[in-house]
């Protein structure tokens, strides 16, 4: 096959956007998809992505609006489909021709381009190379090493969020019945903080907000995200926001083109005009200040309350709803504006400024994503964030609430289909009632346990269901060794990714049907669901002939399996579930609360929306009530000469794997290994912009971690920050660097120092 060259680094610069979208959008969007597949196919993905008789974007987990566009995807999203609907093919010529050695020293950007995986393959141990295999060998290979472990909890089974909820709910069923709750998922790496948070405080780890809760409210907070880049479409329903009279506050160490300007490229303003301005206010916050930011404004809205008693703070929701409030109250006098200003980097204007803002609100709602959640601190964030809702009554109403914007399209409707270490026992005895057996009560490992077991040879077996976990998760190194020490390591993919070079004794490459593939089983044509940020599930029918006839789908491959290990005499109808996935939605429907009648609710347009208990009044907590919480002040520290580290993805890219080397919106081309700092840091620190840098992070383990042969290039970050891309700067993130309860990886504060290279050293070589 022709081989998918690595783009040459050739580092470019141009003065970040301050618009995003528009014509340049489409025009992007159309000439990857044309690179990737063929015109017709390229129509055919287009017309059926996000449409109520199509597919699901893989792309992010923004919901669909009510009244769908003709077109309703974005740049990303056209991009990510037509890279999956490639015609580009990887065969068992290619790996014959390409030794795994060889494989895991290219790119995460040219594995990915070699196109689709077409039959499964197997490494046998001191191989070389990948070789075919049946599917039934490669089935019964997997189930013998599983019978033969020690323990089910030597076994792993971990989830990317792009897995429907009938798989995952199959991977959950099948795991607990052979024994284990190990099931690490992505959520672990992300929005694990906000389920901690909102569980503890509301009863339920999920947003509460509509759609149409955006479009109604008066304020949003828009906190540590980058909708233009990270879930586009969001962007248009913040332009509805602003169309409806509502105001916007974008809290960021960043500024990012889509929360400045954004021009519709569906409608004229947005292609002739100006687009709207998104951003009314933009604080350009210091990473991990997002605390100390929410806690000040807490603070000052208790002061409004004294100055003018009854008018600021919604007393009869505190008495009725709540708990805790007086314990806060006291508690959040504490924070000094020394320490608010030190923390956040803005200023008192700034502030007070928004604090006026809110006093002139009536419905609220605040969005985040991993700028929060990924931090030591992240759970106490999201808490302090509950805690200013609460005070003015912003839930439970029209235009009000929590909004945590996930990233992958299913992950959130993964963790409802059990997909967790930690499922509760409502769970585990509703699961073990409808199946007839005993799932395992004690918890699982999560993806940072996961590793670890792997490390320290608690874990033998290693499967992977989509993702790409070598490359997804902290401390690169630590985690490539850990998974090369597995006896067995197998991945069901899509696509050539890293996490198939870095494999274990025995590893099995599973080809498995996209989200845009017709799957068709004994009963006819399947279709499956997923559920999106808005806890709304709806079906996803692919509408592509399959990359190869040889492809299995998610469903087949984990029932098959599971077959093969624990035989067919249980009470658990495997093959059933293969010929028909409606029979899976009957058996989630009679597991899952809020699944009564999965099949014909799915069926309507649009699918079912979860009824989240907040917005009944209902919460399942500790004390029956919404909690506030007393969280102590607490900011990055960083010592002189150094930084803190966020990483962050290019517009060019999706999760772990970019489609090519530039940021657009940022104004990056044509290089990856670039790290984004302040002139003014620069300078302080005796560094140019434009020179050759390693960025070194020093734990408390006393192991120097570094990342080599970055350009340092003077952006407009917040004083103190820098800014570069993953998943090249893992390798910085140290295993134990975690998440205070929510052990969630701290990829956004990391504490670095810049060594530049001596002169006339070359980059990017």
């Amino acid at each position: 096959m022709t081989s998918i060259e690595d783009p040459q680094d050739k580092l470019t610069v141009t003065p970040p956007k301050k618009w995003a979208a528009g014509v340049p959008g489409v025009v992007h969007a159309i000439e990857y998809s044309l690179s990737q597949t063929t015109p017709a196919r390229t129509a055919l993905t287009l017309l059926n992505i996000n449409q109520t008789k199509g597919f699901d974007c893989p792309g992010c987990a923004w919901p669909e609006p009510k009244h769908r566009h003709r077109n309703e995807y974005c740049e990303n999203g056209a991009k990510h489909i037509n890279d999956e609907a490639t015609t580009r093919r990887v065969t068992a010529e290619f790996f014959a021709t390409h030794p795994v050695a060889e494989l895991d020293t290219m790119s995460d950007y040219w594995l990915n381009q070699q196109g689709r995986l077409t039959e499964p393959m197997v490494k046998h141990p001191g191989a070389t190379h990948y070789e075919p295999i049946g599917w039934d060998g490669a089935l019964d290979l997997i189930a013998t090493h599983l019978r033969e472990l020690d323990s089910p909890d030597e076994a792993l089974f971990y989830t990317s969020g792009r897995v429907s909820n009938e798989a995952a709910f199959l991977l959950q069923l099948f795991a607990r019945a052979y024994g284990t709750n190990n099931l690490p998922d992505c959520s672990n790496m992300c929005h694990e903080s906000s389920g901690s948070a909102l569980n503890e405080t509301l009863g339920v780890g999920k947003g509460s907000v509509s759609l149409e809760d955006i479009y109604e409210a008066d304020l949003i907070f828009v906190v540590g995200q980058n909708p233009g880049t990270n879930h586009p479409r969001m962007l248009s329903a913040l332009e509805e926001t602003k169309r409806n009279g509502g105001k916007i506050v974008a809290v960021n160490p960043l500024p990012e083109a889509g929360l400045i300007r954004f021009k519709n490229p569906q409608v004229p303003r947005g292609v002739i005009g100006r687009g709207t301005a998104i951003a009314d206010w933009f604080l350009q916050i210091r990473p991990g200040g997002d605390l100390a930011l929410f806690q000040m404004l807490n603070r000052l809205l208790l002061e409004s309350e004294d100055a003018a008693p009854g008018t600021v703070l919604d007393h009869e929701f505190i008495a009725s709803q709540t708990s805790g409030f007086d314990a806060f109250a006291a508690h959040a006098w504490r924070i000094t504006w020394d320490d608010a200003l030190r923390a956040t980097g803005l200023t008192r204007t700034e502030i007070e400024q928004v604090r006026r803002q809110v006093l002139a609100s009536k419905k609220i709602v605040v969005c985040w994503a991993m700028g929060l959640t990924q931090h030591k601190h992240g759970v106490p964030t999201i808490r302090e964030i509950v805690n200013f809702l609460l005070l003015r009554g912003n839930l439970g109403r029209p235009g009000t609430g929590v909004c945590p914007v996930r990233g992958h399209s299913n992950v959130q409707g993964d963790r409802t289909m059990g997909i967790w270490e930690r499922m509760p026992q409502s769970f585990l005895d509703a699961l073990g009632a409808e199946f007839a057996f005993t799932p395992p009560r004690e918890h699982g490992v999560d993806s940072v346990g996961a590793i670890r077991a792997m490390r320290d040879g608690a874990a033998k077996v290693f499967i992977g269901v989509a993702g790409n976990f070598a490359r997804a998760t902290p401390d690169s190194e630590v985690t490539e060794a850990a998974l090369r020490r597995c006896s067995l390591t197998v991945q069901i993919s899509t696509k050539l990714n890293r996490s198939h070079t870095v494999c274990g004794e025995t590893a099995l490459i599973l080809p498995t049907l996209g989200r845009s593939d017709r799957d068709i089983q004994a009963s006819g044509e399947q279709f499956v669901t997923v559920e999106d940020s808005m806890s709304e599930v709806h079906a996803s029918r692919g509408r592509l002939d399959p990359a190869s006839p040889t492809l299995l789908s998610e469903v087949a491959i984990i029932a098959g399996l599971a077959r093969r290990t624990l035989g067919d005499g249980g009470s658990i109808p495997w093959a059933e579930f293969v010929a028909d996935y409606g029979t899976i939605r009957e058996r989630i429907a009679r597991v899952v609360p809020g699944f009564a009648n999965f099949n014909e609710r799915v069926s309507e347009p649009g699918g079912l929306r979860l009824i989240n208990p907040v917005n009944e009044g209902v919460y399942r907590t500790a004390t029956g009530k919404a909690r506030f919480t007393c969280n102590d002040f607490t900011a990055p520290d960083v010592p002189p000469g150094h930084l803190l580290l966020q990483s962050l993805r290019s517009h060019d890219q999706w999760n772990t794997i970019p489609y090519a080397n530039s940021d657009r919106y940022r104004g990056i081309h044509d290089a990856r290994r670039v790290v984004l700092v302040n002139l003014a840091d620069l300078t302080e620190l005796g560094i140019g912009d434009g020179d050759v840098v390693d960025i070194v992070s020093v734990w408390h383990d006393g192991v120097e971690r570094r990342a080599r042969n970055f350009i340092a290039v003077a952006y407009p970050a917040s004083r103190g920050s820098a800014a570069a891309y993953y998943p090249e700067t893992n390798v910085l993130v140290p295993l134990d660097s975690v998440a205070d309860i929510s052990n969630t990886p701290t990829s956004k504060g990391i504490v670095v120092r810049l060594e530049p290279w001596p002169d006339g050293a070359e980059s990017l070589s």
